[in-house]
């Protein structure tokens, strides 16, 4: 074993969260100014530590808190490099708040993969490093879409459909994204479960709003290819709708929602899956100051600006 290190990304849904679970398109975007590192050097008494802002001391203890899905992902990549007795020490250090909808476990089981990966000095393709990433997000959420670790691990943009292949999708030339933060934890798996308890108990209710948010999607990235940031901010209003009426938004995503619009912006909505964590907003680039004020004066504990990648 030798010194290694893997990085990762924060993940925004642009449109189509929750219904993605259901085989809907959803598109999300690896905001590469928000990441997260992972670096794992050997220990010669069989020590196995990590250091990190979640969790930090022996691996054993680690499986026992909000650390466990990366431990037990850890253990099976032991197994994997028959080094199940190796000592080491891995430090994560990351920029991503947790639980807030910005794919934090997803970036830090991609970076540990990578990280354990170079360290066993072994090549490691897409899939593989999404199959692995799956072993702690399952263990994390119960039904994971795959998306999270898919955008986080990605250089572009991204055009995801669960179980199928992935691809870049085209970005606007103008806009510009405001993430802000509620400052009040996201609850994925509560939310996740929330609305699979909604479509079995009252699927001619819930059903169409999956749909809707899907059609959405499609008519989102038609948007994005002609560049009408206006109409791609109405669509992210009435994927909020959907949203709000499968009961994952929250009274402090619905402030800041509302002061988005009310001060210029396009559209907005919650990213991820709700419940707290964070949202966006879609904004002409003179405008984004002003929206940015009012954001923070509505108690938006942090506010970030993601510029589009057109190359």
């Amino acid at each position: 074993m030798e010194i290694g290190t893997g990085k990762s990304y924060a993940k925004i849904i642009l449109i189509g969260e929750h219904a993605v679970v259901y085989g809907e398109p959803a598109i999300a975007l690896p905001v590469k100014s928000i990441g997260l590192s992972a670096r794992v050097a050997p220990l010669p008494d069989g020590r196995q530590e990590v250091t990190s802002a979640f969790f930090t001391g022996d691996l054993n203890a680690g499986e026992l808190t909000n650390f466990a899905g990366i431990a037990m992902l850890i253990r099976r990549l032991l197994v994997f490099f028959d080094a199940t007795e190796q000592g080491f020490h891995l430090t994560i250090t990351s920029a991503l708040p947790s639980e807030r909808g910005m794919g934090s476990s997803a970036a830090t089981a991609v970076a540990v993969v990578r990280a354990f990966y170079d360290a066993f000095q072994t090549s490691l393709t897409r899939t593989a490093l999404l199959n692995w990433a799956d072993i702690s997000e399952k263990a994390l959420h119960g039904n994971p879409s795959g998306l999270d670790a898919a955008t986080a691990s990605a250089e572009k943009p991204q055009w995801f459909v669960r179980g199928k292949s992935l691809r870049s999708i085209m970005m606007p030339r103008n806009g510009v994204l405001l993430i802000a933060d509620t400052g009040i934890a996201g609850q994925t798996k509560v939310a996740v479960d929330l609305v699979a308890q909604k479509l079995k108990q009252a699927p001619k209710v819930y059903r169409p709003l999956i749909t809707d948010i899907g059609t959405a999607v499609r008519q989102a990235a038609l948007a994005l290819a002609q560049d009408d940031i206006i109409t791609l901010g109405q669509l992210l209003n009435r994927d909020q709708a959907d949203l709000a009426a499968l009961g994952v938004s929250s009274p402090e995503l619905d402030r800041l929602i509302n002061v988005a619009i009310d001060h210029g912006a396009y559209g907005a909505k919650l990213t991820g899956s709700g419940m707290g964590g964070c949202m966006i907003a879609l904004a002409a680039e003179d405008q984004a100051p002003t929206i940015i004020q009012a954001l923070k004066a509505a108690n938006a504990v942090k506010v970030w600006e993601y510029h589009f990648e057109t190359k």
